[in-house]
C-alpha cells in the first residue's frame, strides 16, 4: 500500500448505458493512467479488474455497483459483491459506509464484521458522505476512509468537497487514526496537489480523465453560456 502514499490513483469505469462500456477499453484505459503516472487503479466489477490485471500491475480498490430494491446504497452492497469480488482479491475493497438505507436493513457495523470475520486479510475502503460517517467508519475500523460520496447522498447534498479550502477534509483528518483517501469532484491538477498537501493518504481522480463524454459536455456547456 506505501506504493500508493502522496500518489494518484485513476477511476476507470464505464456503466452499461457509457460510451466506454467495455472490460478491454476499461484496460487500456488503466494502461494510459499507468504511462501517465498513475500508481492505482480504481475499478468496478470482476470483469473489468480481470482485464486491468492483465495490462497493469498497479494496486486495485475494486467495487461492484449494483442495486437492490430495497436499498439507496449501490457500492459492494452485500457479502455477495464481497465474495465476487474475491475471486480477483484486489488490493482494497471498497463499500458504501454512509448512513443510507442498506439492503435487508442490515447495519453497516454488521456487515463489516462479517467480512472482517470472513476475509480477515482483506483491506477494505470506506465510501462516506459526511464527517459523521468518516468518524464512525473510522471507529469501525476501516483501513481508508473515503470521501468519495460527498454531495451525492440525501445527507450531503448541500456539501461540496472543495468548499472553505476543503473543510470537509480538515475537520475529519482531524478525528480520525485511518489513511483518508480523497476522492469525489477533484477534477482539477491543483485541487489533487491540495488535498496530499493537506495530509490526505492519496488521491482518486475519475471522470475528468477517463469519461470523455462527460469532458467534452463540460466545454460544450461553457461554450453555450
Amino acid at each position: 500500500m506505501e506504493s500508493l502514499k502522496g500518489n494518484l490513483i485513476v477511476s476507470c469505469q464505464a456503466l452499461d448505458d457509457e460510451p466506454l462500456h467495455s472490460s478491454y477499453i476499461m484496460s487500456k484505459m488503466a494502461l494510459a493512467a499507468k504511462v501517465g503516472g498513475a500508481k492505482g487503479i480504481r475499478s468496478n466489477s470482476v470483469e473489468d479488474i480481470k482485464a486491468i490485471r492483465e495490462e497493469v500491475s498497479l494496486p486495485i480498490i475494486g467495487i461492484i455497483k449494483r442495486n437492490y430494491d430495497d436499498a439507496e446504497i449501490y457500492i459492494t452492497p452485500t457479502m455477495k459483491e464481497v465474495d465476487e469480488l474475491m475471486q480477483v482479491k484486489p488490493e482494497i475493497i471498497a463499500l458504501d459506509a454512509t448512513t443510507s438505507k442498506r439492503p435487508g436493513g442490515e447495519s453497516l457495523d454488521d456487515f463489516v464484521k462479517k467480512i472482517r470475520e470472513k476475509y480477515p486479510e482483506q483491506k477494505l475502503m470506506a465510501d462516506c458522505s459526511t464527517l459523521q460517517e468518516m468518524i464512525h467508519a473510522d471507529e469501525i475500523g476501516f483501513d481508508f476512509i473515503g470521501t468519495t460520496l460527498v454531495g451525492y447522498t440525501t445527507q450531503s447534498k448541500n456539501l461540496k468537497i472543495e468548499d472553505n479550502d476543503f473543510e470537509l477534509i480538515r475537520n475529519a483528518l482531524s478525528k480520525i487514526k485511518y489513511p483518508m483517501i480523497a476522492e469525489g469532484n477533484i477534477d482539477t491538477p491543483k485541487k489533487a496537489r491540495r488535498v496530499l498537501d493537506l495530509g490526505c493518504f492519496s488521491v482518486v481522480v475519475g471522470s475528468i480523465i477517463t469519461r470523455p463524454q462527460l469532458i467534452t459536455k463540460r466545454f460544450v456547456d461553457e461554450i453555450k453560456k
